[in-house]
């Protein structure tokens, strides 16, 4: 099998993604705007041919330059796990005659709307909302929705540009902050917890499912500076609490027509246990969630994605064994980090729970916590037992600390 994977070596784990497709014996033929020299060791090692184009947002380009270089040779999947890049891969598809998303499927995952029009004909929940695009329209759906509402952009990722607007005053404030996005979605604010659902699907049949809990919910997390933010990948996905996100999320999936890939998928479940469809997106979540679903399970989650696109199934087998919480620290204050406290004293508590940690080491330049949820760096641990491991993510979360001037 030949696959052609679009930005094999960025963002995050993408060159992990090329590996795992790789040991399954697939050809993998990357398209990309970086120079062949400059993608990861891993992703170099992984490709039986990189073609490097200008931009990887001109299609055309795109598809004079695959069209150049793989005459006499098919392809027979065209794979994308980054959401900028999803309808291009749509578009290629098309292009080439290779089954797969197509772009009318591919935009009602990026297009919000379209996404939620779709599931409301399915009958499933989701929030109220009107896609807009002046400043009048906003205020007329806000109004008819009824405060408070949520406004993000039509075809977003994460929370950039996403907020939730109280009353009339607040809509006022936020909407010169938003003169750049071209459409709105002006949604329902639903109140309760929020989950993930992350799939790795084959032939339209889930294989692999995640639930991730979000602590806070994202939205309060990017508005409070002081928030360590926590997202804990549970043990227990047969919970009674969370069977019916968990039927919707197969619903979801059926209602898409999302054939083979990964999936994430964001659901809120209210107080009074209603389940409420959020988002979705045709790629696996960002931050290093797929690295917690590893360490759940102790399996190598960027091959069972291989597997799954390649041959339809997961050969590994695997079996949730830990909660898994990333807790993701801010430094306080401006410039270069100077201190890290608190580090020794959980490490003597909790050490041997500790899988990962990539916090950044004194004199590292602070990041601007506004555009990265992994902001100044994460501890990652696991344990069977889910009060334990959030007694121990709360722990990091309040004890330890890193100061920058």
């Amino acid at each position: 099998m030949k696959t052609l994977l679009i930005s094999p070596g960025y963002p995050g784990d993408m060159p992990e993604f090329a590996r795992g497709l790789a040991e399954c014996g697939v050809q993998v033929v990357g398209v990309g705007d970086q120079s062949s020299a400059a993608l990861p060791d891993v992703v170099r090692h992984s490709l039986a041919a990189y073609i490097q184009v200008g931009s990887l947002w001109d299609t055309g380009q795109v598809i004079a330059a695959l069209t150049r270089e793989l005459r006499g040779h098919n392809l027979d999947r065209v794979e994308c796990l980054w959401e900028p890049g999803i309808m291009l891969a749509a578009e290629i598809r098309q292009h080439f005659g290779i089954d797969g998303l197509d772009i009318e499927q591919a935009r009602r995952f990026r297009d919000k709307e379209a996404m939620k029009v779709a599931l409301d004909e399915a009958g499933i929940r989701t929030p109220r909302h009107v896609a807009v695009n002046s400043v009048a329209a906003c205020w007329q759906a806000a109004e008819e929705i009824g405060f408070p509402v949520i406004l993000k952009p039509l075809a977003g990722a994460g929370s950039a540009d996403t907020y939730r607007v109280s009353d009339r005053d607040e809509l006022r404030a936020v909407l010169p902050m938003l003169r750049h996005v071209p459409v709105l979605s002006v949604e329902e604010f639903v109140e309760g917890e929020e989950y993930t659902f992350d799939t790795i699907t084959a032939n339209g049949k889930i294989l692999y499912h995640n639930i991730a809990w979000y602590r806070p919910r994202p939205l309060v997390a990017r508005s409070n500076e002081w928030i360590s933010p926590q997202v804990i990948a549970l043990r227990n996905v047969e919970d009674p609490g969370l069977a019916d996100g968990v039927k919707m999320g197969f619903d979801v999936i059926k209602a898409l027509g999302f054939d083979s890939g990964f999936t994430h998928m964001e659901w809120y479940r209210k107080a009074d246990g209603e389940v409420v469809f959020g988002e979705i997106g045709a790629r696996p979540p960002g931050a290093f969630q797929v690295d917690q679903m590893k360490y759940a399970c102790d399996f190598d989650v960027f091959r069972a994605w291989g597997e799954a696109v390649s041959g339809g199934r997961i050969k590994q087998r695997f079996e949730r064994k830990f909660n898994v919480a990333t807790v993701y620290k801010r430094a306080r204050g401006v410039g270069r980090i100077t201190r890290i406290e608190g580090s020794e004293a959980l490490q003597q508590q909790f050490g041997r729970h500790v899988v990962w940690n990539t916090l950044l080491p004194p004199g590292s330049h602070r990041r601007d916590w506004k555009k990265t949820l992994v902001s100044d760096g994460f501890i990652m641990l696991r344990h069977p037992d889910l009060k334990t491991t959030m007694k121990m993510a709360d722990a990091v979360g309040a004890d330890l600390q890193l100061f920058a001037e």
